[in-house]
């Protein structure tokens, strides 16, 4: 059966010659573009499943992870160090998937970790810019950089997957974390870089290190910013001609290719997190993938990057919205847990589970979910700081997830009180949650809020309702328990739940 979807699916990428041929002369904007009358959004419910999900984790590993421990000089987070490395350092990295073993790895340990701590999805990077699969791709490149050839580097012919498979360690990863996350119920994100650049035909695109000179051919408008970030590398890159008619043939069709695979051999996909631009030279081309990707997982997420308007979801990035965003697209906030999303052997860079707890409570008051990054170290294995902070986050959420989980915003401006109080509620609207980011003290009042007649408000991990007043002058007023004002006492409520019944 897998075999017959793969097969059928790729029989769509006939159209790609005579789409490379007629580049569109709409110039059509991705950010804005209407989708094309056949393309169908994923459906409603699973629209409604993706806001429901509200915490996950997302992974960052690849060849970038075992470059940090072995290439002086290589910084800075995730693949994004490969671009100031000088081309002895860039050729040394590219060979580093010959090293690659990381015995440490067990993915049911990792399941197990992420579903034990209230984390209902994750996100794992199947390939990042740097063009490493993490997934065992049947697609082949045929055209990759020697950097350190004889004269300087230079484009080079080869025949390989650049993935797992071609490594001692010679193991799917995405299919046994894929396997483990559904034995766990957990909601699987495949995150996919559209660009590539150990892939030389994939040239100029995302960012690549090699660069060519008609860049308005290939970008949308952003000349510009592609001339800065050259004039800021120009000694670590190198110029080659444009990609020709068929190397842009080639390109698109192990990228539908690549994408066709994690979408038929991993069992059901809840989201694919794509990544990076191509450009509108081969926008046509990526229109006619996506509407050949639709159907073999109709109710896939697919995140906005890339694809503008054809997308499901969008992830704000280190920052979490100040207030709640507008427009339809839902949203996952990303946000490293150290200083990047990939591994960081300083345990000082962790920001620590209340953290974690403090921007999930920010992101799902304003309609929101939140993902926290955190990468595998060389051998496999997430640091233990990491696992540290992880675990905090999920003690308090085995109290408090309810408030959490499946909930919505608050109307209008009612997602918060100051800076210190944010709202949550059920989707029948019969139950408010009131998260204080701090021990209130020996009261606490809501302005916003007044509960229903002799209803109970119940401090979330304490057993007994709470002492409350109202009046139309100053909210409600709550009592805090006198046997919890120690601060020996509070270590589970560094943020306070409190569930109430509204008055409706």
């Amino acid at each position: 059966m897998k075999s017959s979807r793969l097969l059928a699916a790729l029989c769509v990428l006939l159209p790609l010659t005579l789409l490379a041929q007629s580049p569109s002369k709409s110039k059509p904007d991705t950010e804005s573009e209407t989708p094309v009358a056949e393309y169908q959004h994923a459906s409603p419910a699973a629209y409604e499943a993706f806001r429901d999900l509200k915490y996950g984790i997302r992974i960052h590993w690849g060849i970038y992870t075992l470059a940090h421990a072995t290439i002086p000089g290589a910084k800075g987070g995730e693949s994004w160090m490969f671009l100031p490395l000088n081309y002895q350092q860039k050729q040394a990295y590219q060979e580093l998937y010959q090293t690659w073993n990381p015995t440490g790895f067990n993915a049911e340990g990792w399941a197990q970790l992420f579903a034990t701590n209230g984390m209902k999805m994750f996100a794992i990077t199947t390939k990042h810019h740097e063009g490493f699969s993490l997934f065992d791709t049947k697609t082949r490149v045929r055209q990759r950089v020697n950097w350190t050839a004889p004269g300087g580097p230079a484009l080079e012919n080869c025949d390989l997957a650049y993935s797992v498979m071609e490594t001692p360690f010679h193991r799917d990863i995405i299919k046994e974390l894929c396997d483990a996350g559904h034995k766990h119920g957990l909601a699987i994100d495949l995150y996919f870089s559209h660009t590539d650049w150990y892939d030389a035909d994939f040239r100029p695109y995302g960012a690549d290190p090699v660069y060519v000179s008609e860049t308005d051919a290939f970008h949308w408008g952003a000349s510009e910013k592609i001339e800065s970030r050259h004039a800021k590398y120009e000694k670590f890159e190198f110029t080659a001609p444009p990609p020709t008619p068929e190397e842009e043939i080639r390109m698109m069709t192990r990228h539908r290719q690549q994408l066709t695979e994690l979408l038929s051999n991993y069992g059901k996909i809840d989201m694919v997190c794509l990544d990076i631009g191509l450009g509108k030279r081969v926008w046509p081309q990526l229109r006619e993938t996506m509407l050949a990707l639709r159907k073999l997982q109709p109710d896939v997420m697919f995140r906005n990057r890339g694809i503008g308007a054809y997308g499901d979801y969008e992830t704000p990035e280190r920052v979490i919205p100040g207030t709640p965003k507008k427009g339809d697209l839902p949203w996952f906030v990303i946000y490293p847990l150290a200083s990047n999303f990939d591994y960081d052997s300083d345990p000082a860079k962790y920001k620590g589970g209340e953290w974690i707890i403090r921007s999930l409570v920010d992101s799902v008051a304003k309609g929101g979910n939140f993902m926290v990054g955190v990468g595998p170290g060389p051998d496999g294995r997430f640091h233990p700081k990491a696992v540290e902070n992880i675990q905090t986050a999920g003690a308090w959420l085995k109290v408090n997830g309810e408030g959490i989980y499946a909930t919505r915003a608050r109307e209008g401006d009612l997602w918060h009180e100051g800076d210190e109080i944010r709202y949550t509620q059920s989707k029948d609207h019969r139950t408010l949650y009131a998260f204080c980011q701090h021990w209130p003290g020996e009261t606490l009042i809501l302005k916003t809020v007044q509960p229903k007649a002799d209803s109970p408000i119940q401090l979330l991990g304490y057993p007994q309702p709470l002492a409350w007043t109202y009046s139309a002058e100053t909210g409600t007023t709550i009592q805090m328990p006198q046997e919890l004002r120690e601060a020996s006492r509070q270590k589970i409520f560094f943020v306070c739940g409190f569930k109430i019944q509204p008055k409706i």
